[in-house]
């Protein structure tokens, strides 16, 4: 994985609530569930970019 870049997000209150509910149940930060979520929603997509050890 690259270099990690911040933006900000809006979010709706409960859907926030929840991704931190789900987040705790996890054992993760709700920056790392997100991150998490989108990672397995790009895998699903096959639209996850490719590491750049993966093609040596």
């Amino acid at each position: 994985m690259g270099q990690k870049k911040a933006f900000a997000l809006r979010v709706d209150e409960d859907m926030l609530k929840a991704i931190e509910k789900w987040a705790a149940d996890e054992f993760r930060s709700t920056n790392g569930q997100i991150e998490w979520m989108l990672n397995k929603s790009l895998k699903e997509a096959k639209r996850h970019p490719k590491s750049k050890n993966q093609d040596e």
